[in-house]
């Protein structure tokens, strides 16, 4: 978890505790809201993530066949992921209108960034001799990618997919203003009514689930890597 959202639970743990921000009888009444919110910001990042994984790892094929793609790739990808997140969700309102996939567009364009680049940097990282023995041994191209390369890159890709997942989760509490934003509809309901126990509730759910996201595929990378764990306490 990042220093920030430390920071965060720290002041509202305190603020809780002087019972000024939090009215546990409401949020005890609206569990079944908190449950529904729940299944709504992760169905929202799960797609944007395998929509985002899908269309990058295509482009990162390109970028890793052709060369010279890779920089216009990128390029776009950080146009893409430098245009404030309520702009990006307000120029697509009058194209898309309300809804899911205003939303999930918006949330996808973020990852195309992070995906691309990791995925080429986890392929460069392979080393060359790696390649070289598979070509000796007899691999197609499309046979060494798939039993050499991508599993020698799987921590770099991995580490992605964590940057990716914390960073679409945080930003699907923004994608409450075009109707769909699962934990950001807390926060928005309580900016309409001036009632912060919502905000609080919404802002700690969502730096919840990103520790809890973020734990998870570092779990995942070390199961699926054991000899990366294995080389790295040779050291």
């Amino acid at each position: 978890m990042t220093a920030p959202a430390v920071a965060m639970l720290a002041v509202l743990a305190q603020a809780n505790r002087r019972d000024t921000l939090v009215s546990w009888g409401w949020v005890s009444e609206h569990l079944d809201d908190v449950w529904s919110r729940t299944v709504e910001h992760v169905e929202l990042t799960l797609v944007a993530l395998a929509i985002g994984f899908t269309v990058s790892s295509a482009l990162a094929a390109l970028a890793v066949r052709h060369r010279r793609t890779f920089a216009p790739i990128t390029w776009i990808g950080s146009i893409l992921y430098t245009i404030p997140s309520v702009a990006l969700f307000g120029m697509l309102i009058p194209v898309t209108g309300l809804g899911f996939w205003t939303a999930e567009i918006a949330l996808v364009s973020y990852t195309i960034l992070i995906f691309v680049r990791n995925i080429v940097a986890g392929i460069d990282g392979v080393p060359a001799a790696v390649v070289e023995a598979a070509d000796a041994m007899g691999y197609t191209r499309w046979q060494r990618l798939r039993s050499v390369e991508l599993p020698l890159a799987l921590p770099t890709i991995v580490a992605g997919l964590r940057i990716a997942a914390v960073t679409v989760i945080g930003l699907v509490t923004v994608a409450a203003v075009v109707g769909n934003g699962g934990y950001g509809a807390f926060i928005l309901d309580g900016l309409d009514r001036d009632f912060p126990t919502p905000i609080v509730l919404g802002a700690v759910l969502s730096v919840l689930l990103a520790a809890t996201v973020d734990a998870g595929l570092a779990y995942a990378e070390r199961a699926l890597t054991p000899w990366a764990r294995r080389r790295g306490g040779g050291r």
